[in-house]
């Protein structure tokens, strides 16, 4: 099969589209013939090796890659399964989030992490929704804890994670405020905000304290000043923040949690990577799709062929919602 893989750290040039073996699923495991995945932030770090500090934490390989194919997001259809596999069949329509691999023609996934995809999807709007979905609703619902009727404010309402922030909390009854830049406010009106703030003309930290909960994913404003927005009682919520080579977007999280410990407010960072329910909470994503209350936004589509343009383009970080791959 054909596969774009990556053999050392660098730029989105290091992928290189080489002939891998097809995988054979174990017994428990369903060969997915991939149709679409598109690309995130957590991609492209792990291409780079960046930030550098994660290395030393762990998160990564000091030295050379963790992976050789990228791709935490799928859609695509079942092709084989294996002998003790009985939710499956070949021909299925599924979608699944995975510690990597997607930037392949086939990945085998195990029984217990694949989902059906929603009935009313694609296979290019369905690619769009496991990592970006599963972070917004992490931050949403479980680290922000977002009751009806209280408001929460989005930095980041445009990008990936951000438009299913937006949507979720919407159809979790809150009132939303989305924070981008200037060429995304209709946008971000169009899929449910109630308010929208151009961050090149107000300062969303300088209103009083008025949200129960702020998820910042944009980390364009420190953590002392994002407390200033926030009720008494209220929830700081970290996704994510500038990137950088040595430090961030980590460092942004580091600041979060020197306020902490002086903060009245809640202040937590989601980690996706460490959470148990992901095909519980995409299982969840289906119903908010399938019910029309949420609903993937792509910016642009590649074709298989072009993966390493369509990383370049993700990472300039200009996307209005997500950047996905077609097969």
């Amino acid at each position: 099969m054909k596969a774009f893989v990556m053999r050392s750290y660098g730029s989105p040039v290091q992928l290189a589209l080489a002939d891998v073996p097809q995988p054979v699923p174990a017994e428990d495991e369903v060969l997915v013939r991939v149709r679409a995945t598109s690309v995130n932030p957590y991609d492209w770090h792990h291409l780079r090796g960046e930030p550098i500090v994660a290395r030393l934490m762990g998160g990564m390989n000091p030295r050379h890659p963790k992976y050789a194919v990228l791709g935490a997001d799928v859609a695509g259809q079942v092709e084989a399964v294996g002998a003790a596999v009985t939710a499956f069949q070949p021909g299925d329509a599924v979608y699944a989030l995975l510690e990597q691999g997607g930037f392949g023609e086939y990945v085998c996934v195990p029984e217990s992490g694949l989902t059906p995809m929603p009935k009313n999807l694609s296979f290019e709007e369905a690619a769009a929704v496991p990592l970006a979905g599963c972070t917004a609703l992490l931050a949403v619902r479980d680290d922000g804890r977002l009751q009806p009727g209280q408001k929460v404010l989005v930095n980041g309402a445009s990008g990936g994670v951000g438009t299913f922030a937006v949507q979720i909390a919407k159809a979790l009854g809150a009132s939303v405020t989305g924070v981008c830049g200037p060429r995304n406010t209709g946008l971000v009106r169009s899929i449910g905000a109630d308010q929208v703030i151009d961050y090149s003309t107000q300062d969303f930290t300088a209103a009083g304290p008025e949200y129960d909960l702020v998820i910042d994913i944009a980390g364009s404003r420190s953590a002392a000043a994002c407390r200033r927005v926030l009720k008494r009682d209220g929830t700081y919520a970290v996704v994510g923040g500038k990137a950088g080579r040595w430090v961030q977007p980590v460092g942004h999280m580091f600041g979060m949690l020197a306020v902490a410990p002086f903060a009245s407010q809640r202040m937590t960072g989601v980690d996706l990577v460490r959470c148990k329910e992901n095909m519980r909470n995409l299982a969840t994503l289906t119903g908010l799709i399938d019910t029309g209350k949420v609903k993937p936004v792509i910016d642009r589509s590649y074709p298989f062929a072009e993966i390493p343009a369509a990383v370049t383009y993700q990472e300039g970080g200009h996307a209005a919602g997500k950047v996905v791959v077609t097969y």
